[in-house]
C-alpha cells in the first residue's frame, strides 16, 4: 500500500543545515510532510512502499560507493526526484553516472547554496501552494506585479542571493540603516517571518530571477 503524495523525504545526518532545509520546507510548504532519516540504511525498501514528491539525500550518508546505491535508487524509482546534496565539487564517477542516466528528476546540489537555489529545486517538484485547509494563516493577497518598490526590489535580489547588510549597502550606495529598514519591509510585505522564507516566495512568485 502506498502512501499519499504531498511528502518529502530527507536523507541526512541532523546538521545545522539539515535544520535549514527542514526549516525551508515548512515555511514554504506547509502542508508537505517531512520524513526524517539520519542514513541510508533501510531507504530502498522504504522507497519501494511509499510515495514521496522529492528525497533530499546527503551523499555523505552512504556507506558504499554512491554510483552503486543510485543505480539501486534507479531500479526502485527511476522516475523519483532526488535531489542529492554533496560538496562543493561533485564527484568525476558521480558526475559521469547523472550524465550518463540523464534525467530531469534528479539533481545535486553544493552545500553552500543560497536558500534562493535550494527553493528553486524543491519548487520545481512540490506544490506552489499547500491546501487551504493547511495554512495555520491565509497568505496575504499580493497586488500584480509585486507589492515592493523598484529599491525594494533591488534589496530584494541581493538578499536571495544571500549578501549581508553591509554588502548590500556598499552595492547600492545606502547606510546599512537603510538597508535593515528596507528588509523589515520586505518581510511585512511578503508575509514571511525569515529571510529563508522570503527568498522562498521569492523566488516561488517570480520577484526575482535566480
Amino acid at each position: 500500500m502506498y502512501a499519499s503524495a504531498n511528502a518529502a523525504l530527507i536523507v541526512a545526518q541532523p546538521t545545522l543545515h539539515r535544520a535549514g532545509i527542514v526549516t525551508l520546507l515548512q515555511e514554504a510548504w506547509p502542508a508537505v510532510g517531512i520524513t526524517l532519516h539520519a542514513d541510508a540504511s533501510g531507504l530502498l525498501p522504504i522507497l519501494s512502499q511509499q510515495l514521496y514528491d522529492l528525497v533530499v539525500l546527503d551523499c555523505a550518508v552512504l556507506a558504499g560507493p554512491a554510483c552503486h546505491f543510485l543505480e539501486q535508487l534507479r531500479k526502485v524509482r527511476s522516475t523519483l526526484p532526488v535531489l542529492l546534496l554533496t560538496s562543493n565539487r561533485l564527484s568525476a564517477d558521480v558526475r559521469q553516472y547523472l550524465e550518463t542516466h540523464r534525467t530531469s528528476a534528479w539533481s545535486w546540489l553544493p552545500y553552500h547554496a543560497t536558500p534562493a537555489a535550494v527553493a528553486a529545486l524543491f519548487a520545481a517538484h512540490l506544490p506552489a501552494e499547500a491546501p487551504e485547509r493547511a495554512r495555520p494563516k491565509p497568505a496575504p493577497r499580493l497586488l500584480p506585479p509585486t507589492p515592493f518598490s523598484r529599491r525594494e526590489l533591488e534589496v530584494l535580489r541581493l538578499v536571495v542571493q544571500d549578501h549581508c547588510n553591509q554588502e548590500i549597502a556598499n552595492q547600492l550606495c545606502l547606510s546599512v540603516r537603510t538597508v535593515e529598514s528596507h528588509r523589515r519591509a520586505l518581510l511585512q510585505k511578503a508575509g514571511a517571518k525569515t529571510l529563508v522564507g522570503l527568498a522562498v516566495r521569492a523566488v516561488q512568485h517570480g520577484w526575482v530571477m535566480v
